[in-house]
């Protein structure tokens, strides 16, 4: 069974391209407990500072987790993000180098968000691709029930976990 809410958010970058053949990335951010994809964020650079002005801004709209896990990529161990979770003394967990499996709830995310929306789409531009990711991440979270949390939504998975333990 997974960690209690916010306990653990994974995170993990997607790559595609535009139809004139540039590059863009999408920032994944998902809660391990709930499946919930707590931020999208799609974009043509994603530095290090980018990473920790996101994970800053889901924390104001979630609250802290207590732990990050992500791969090694260079954007993720930058000064920016070190010099982030010394501050928010939040605990950040590397995944062995070559080991996605480590990180698996966000690979499983990321393995659907490319099947159904990147492989099928052709984006002309990165607003067209931001709006239509926009729309994925919600129907994601509202409208797909996942059968890891009793066929219920991530939101429907979410909420009841809050009130039972409110209710606790």
């Amino acid at each position: 069974m997974p960690e209690r809410p916010n306990e653990r958010w994974s995170l993990d970058f997607v790559s595609n391209a535009f139809t004139d053949g540039r590059r863009f990335r999408v920032l994944a951010i998902v809660d391990d407990f709930s499946r919930e994809c707590l931020a999208l964020v799609a974009d043509t650079s994603l530095s290090g500072l980018r990473v920790t002005r996101e994970l800053t801004a889901v924390m104001a709209r979630r609250g802290r987790p207590r732990t990050i896990v992500s791969d090694n990529g260079t954007e993720l161990t930058s000064m920016a993000v070190l010099r982030w979770y010394q501050e928010t003394r939040i605990y950040w967990h590397y995944i062995a180098p070559g080991r996605p499996m480590q990180n698996a709830f966000v690979e499983a995310f990321n393995g659907s968000f490319r099947y159904e929306l990147l492989s099928e789409t052709l984006f002309s531009s990165l607003s067209e691709a931001r709006e239509k990711i926009t729309a994925s991440q919600d129907d994601n979270n509202r409208n797909r029930p996942h059968s890891s949390l009793g066929n219920l939504t991530p939101q429907e998975f979410a909420m009841k976990s809050r009130l039972e333990t409110k209710a606790a």
